[in-house]
């Protein structure tokens, strides 16, 4: 992710933030500038030597500075009324939630103030999630506008005595289970699942794989490349599944797949490559923005200059050379302070082969069918 600063003093500033640290200035996220702005309340515009940390939260707004001359915006609902939002609305839009909650159509229960905890939780992951697909101009449409391709989330609890709720899409709604929230529950199945690798972001970026195979690769010339990689999608799924649960993964499974449930069907293959492709654009565009370089005293060793941000990047190549530079210091770094390696990965050329497919798919046309 790129980073952020407060348009007024130029502090930096997070994506998740609602008021700038420095100068106290409300902030909001808009979308389609991608950008983090200070907002001053219409009312007080003549009013400019405070900050606006005490105006009522349904006001109308407009930015401190003239990015956005002339426009005046409405906080998300979310934002005002729940607190777990901070994007902002342009005061000509007929809706009451911004672009990502309208996305969700189910939440948990606030009953329990534990779920709103939950919820804000998610929903931060959500926002990463859709800050990467509008960079990759892969801006989903809401379900509720498009029945057909829209997509919608669906944030659900585990009811005593109920049916689990499990992780997963179908037909364009993604269903997130809310305890994937909880930390010490989402470790709890990292180590009985033994994944090296398990986060309430990498969720949303396994199940909107799915999701983007709908839009992106069926139905298209990019089918046939796709079996020719990943193999026959259209093979039984739920033996595909219940086959790995039963037998686990093929021994050397990682010499083909990205991770040992990647093996189980050419979907999961596809979701987890996905995946994998957006931790490292994202991973990337951070590095890229925080300007880091590596200069090792050996000519030998690793060195790292990224030239340009990934979403500009066409070469898969250079993409992927950057990619091992950054994870060899992060693995470094981690283990100097005896953490984990921050990558517990290891990229094979088949591997490497699926990556280099989501990349094309993500950046160029698809072939002629």
């Amino acid at each position: 992710m790129k980073t952020f600063h407060c348009d007024n003093c130029d502090a930096q500033v997070f994506f998740e933030n609602t008021f700038c640290g420095s100068c106290g200035w409300m902030l909001g996220y808009q979308p389609e500038l991608q950008a983090i702005n200070s907002y001053l309340p219409v009312e007080q515009e003549q009013e400019q030597e405070q900050p606006a940390q005490s105006a009522p939260a349904s006001q109308r707004w407009r930015s401190v500075r003239k990015v956005n001359e002339g426009r005046v915006f409405r906080q998300c609902v979310n934002y005002w009324r729940e607190n777990i939002c901070n994007w902002m609305i342009d005061e000509q839009d007929p809706n009451e939630l911004c672009a990502s909650c309208r996305l969700t159509r189910v939440i948990p229960s606030l009953e329990d103030e534990r779920n709103r905890v939950l919820w804000g939780r998610l929903e931060t992951a959500k926002r990463r999630l859709l800050h990467s697909m509008w960079t990759l101009r892969l801006q989903p449409v809401p379900k509720v506008d498009d029945q057909e391709t829209g997509l919608a989330f669906e944030f659900l609890q585990d009811m005593p005595h109920g049916e689990r709720v499990l992780t997963g899409h179908a037909d364009g709604v993604i269903t997130i289970n809310i305890a994937e929230a909880d930390p010490a529950y989402r470790e709890r199945a990292r180590e009985q699942m033994a994944e090296p690798y398990r986060t309430l972001l990498g969720h949303f970026r396994h199940e909107s794989g799915h999701y983007y195979f709908d839009r992106l690769v069926a139905g298209t010339g990019w089918l046939e490349p796709f079996r020719a990689l990943f193999g026959d999608e259209r093979q039984d799924y739920g033996e595909s599944l219940q086959r790995h649960y039963d037998q686990g993964p093929p021994e050397q499974w990682n010499e083909q797949f990205v991770s040992s449930y990647a093996s189980s069907h050419p979907w999961e293959d596809w979701a987890e490559t996905w995946a994998h492709y957006l931790h490292m654009f994202d991973t990337l565009e951070t590095a890229f923005a925080c300007g880091m370089q590596l200069r090792p005293r050996k000519a030998s060793e690793q060195s790292l200059e990224i030239a340009r941000p990934p979403a500009e990047t066409r070469s898969f190549d250079e993409l992927a050379s950057e990619w091992f530079a950054l994870t060899y210091v992060l693995n470094s770094l981690n283990r100097s302070i005896g953490m984990p390696d921050s990558y517990p990965f290891t990229l094979s050329t088949p591997v490497l082969d699926k990556l280099r497919f989501v990349h094309d798919v993500v950046t160029q046309p698809a072939p002629a069918q």
